[in-house]
């Protein structure tokens, strides 16, 4: 869908209540788009309950412990940031349903998402407690202690920002869903983050295809909200305990790091709607779009510092690991 921009008077004129309005429409499509594409599943067919047993405590049961988890370091590492990461649920409903609204395409959305997102956190929680993947004291401890020290978005005070934001955000979540996945160990916790990928897939084009029409819509406005985004950008788990330890864990594991960040979430949304090739842009969009481009570069060679980092530290480890 190709939208005619509305003629205003200055970039200033665009303001969150008009742009609302003005995307209704396309937010209808993609909704409609988005509901014939999506394919029910059922959480509690991916979680092995035969394995399940009672824990110590007010059952009187077995204690975890360490060797009875399946999955690999790694996978238990990413599993959890990835659980606690879809636990602020309540709070990212409450920031887009607070700036989209609870009416129309737009609060029809709201919910769908919602809902969506609400079976990722239980199948991802019951998968981890039937196999005894973690520790569950110190899971429901971190639980309490990431919940309560609530979330807000970095992009509230702008609608546009939030669409751009979501448009990468959730193909990250794909992403790192994905590589937890092939690299938990066990081939049924794969099977499950491969559905809740899928989702997440799912409402990334939703987003992107939302992005797409604001850059046509206010295009200088949206390129600078791209270019913030892209430049400061951080994954909504941030705020978690112990965060950076699990983040650099998992970058060095190839969960999700630099490279994977430039070349498979960044790069693919910016090719897709074709944003460093876009016309017709004032001054502010221009600028916006250049300094976009220049630090796409810097990004790239950081990411191959990285790898260099990342293959020598491994290679030390390999070596290590042979002396033994």
């Amino acid at each position: 869908m190709t939208i005619a921009p509305v003629q205003c008077t200055g970039s200033t004129a665009w303001t969150d209540a008009r742009l609302l309005l003005a995307l209704e429409e396309v937010v209808e499509t993609e909704l409609n788009r988005h509901l014939k594409a999506a394919r029910e599943w059922m959480p509690h067919e991916y979680v092995p309950w035969g394995q399940g047993r009672d824990f110590d405590g007010v059952l009187g049961g077995e204690a975890w412990e360490l060797s009875q988890s399946k999955v690999t370091p790694l996978g238990r590492v990413s599993l959890v940031v990835n659980l606690l990461t879809e636990d602020n649920l309540p709070s990212y409903h409450h920031e887009i349903a607070t700036l989209f609204g609870r009416d129309g395409a737009w609060g029809t959305w709201v919910h769908r998402w919602t809902a969506e997102e609400g079976r990722h956190g239980i199948a991802i929680r019951d998968y981890l407690l039937a196999t005894r993947a973690v520790d569950p004291v110190a899971l429901e401890r971190a639980r309490m202690d990431h919940m309560g020290a609530g979330f807000q978005s970095d992009n509230a005070h702008s609608m546009l920002h939030s669409i751009a934001y979501v448009a990468f955000q959730e193909l990250a979540t794909r992403i790192s869903h994905r590589n937890t996945g092939h690299l938990s160990g066990d081939p049924l916790c794969e099977q499950l983050l491969a559905k809740i990928a899928n989702d997440e897939n799912l409402h990334m084009v939703f987003y992107r295809n939302l992005l797409k029409a604001a850059l046509e819509l206010a295009p200088d406005l949206a390129m600078q909200a791209v270019r913030d985004v892209v430049t400061e950008f951080r994954m909504p788990g941030h705020g978690m305990p112990g965060f950076e330890r699990s983040a650099a864990q998992i970058a060095l594991g190839g969960i999700y790091n630099l490279r994977i960040h430039h070349d498979d979430v960044l790069q693919p949304v910016l090719r897709h709607l074709k944003v460093l090739e876009l016309g017709g842009l004032g001054p502010v969009g221009v600028q916006a779009q250049q300094e976009l481009g220049l630090f796409m570069d810097e990004l790239d060679g950081q990411a191959a510092r990285f790898e260099e980092r990342q293959a020598a530290l491994l290679a030390r480890r390999a070596a290590k690991a042979a002396q033994a």
